[in-house]
C-alpha cells in the first residue's frame, strides 16, 4: 500500500531524522541522476540510489527502510564525487541503515538455524546478520 503524500510526510520525524543522522541537505537533490549513473551496485539494486533519496525526501519511510539498495551500498562516494550539489548519498544511505538497526529487529534468528548451519558458518557471519540484512 502506497503510503499518501502530504505537508506531514515530507516534514516528518523520519525526514529530520535522516537529515540529522547524515548531516546531509536532502532537499538541495534534484534528482539528476549522476549519483545512480556511476553507481558500482546500481544492477543489483531493485530501485536507483538516487529513487531511495526521492523517497526519503517525500518522507515515505516503509518503502526507503525495506529497500534493498541501502544495504548495498558499498560507501565507495562515488556518488558524492558525481553529485553537482554536494549530497553525499552513501552519508544518506548509513542514517538509514542505522534506523534500522536500532529497532533491533533480527533478520536471522539463531533459533531458526540447523545445528549444521551453525557449525559450517564462520562466527563473523552470524553476528553480523543478527541486525544487518544482507541479502
Amino acid at each position: 500500500m502506497q503510503a499518501k503524500l502530504s505537508c506531514a510526510t515530507v516534514q516528518s520525524d523520519f525526514v529530520k531524522k535522516v537529515e540529522e543522522l547524515s548531516g546531509q541537505d536532502l532537499l538541495a537533490c534534484y534528482q539528476c541522476g549522476k549519483c545512480s549513473a556511476g553507481c558500482p551496485i546500481v544492477e543489483e539494486a531493485e530501485i536507483l540510489p538516487n529513487q531511495v533519496l526521492r523517497l526519503v525526501q517525500l518522507g515515505q519511510k516503509e518503502d526507503a527502510l525495506h529497500s534493498k539498495t541501502i544495504w548495498l551500498c558499498a560507501s565507495c562516494y562515488t556518488c558524492m564525487s558525481r553529485c553537482p550539489r554536494g549530497v553525499d548519498l552513501s552519508k544518506v544511505m548509513e542514517a538509514l541503515r542505522q534506523i534500522v538497526l536500532r529497532k533491533n529487529f533480527d533478520h536471522v534468528k539463531i533459533s531458526e538455524l540447523s545445528r549444521k548451519t551453525i557449525e559450517e558458518l564462520p562466527p563473523i557471519a552470524l553476528v553480523s546478520n543478527f541486525r544487518k540484512f544482507t541479502g
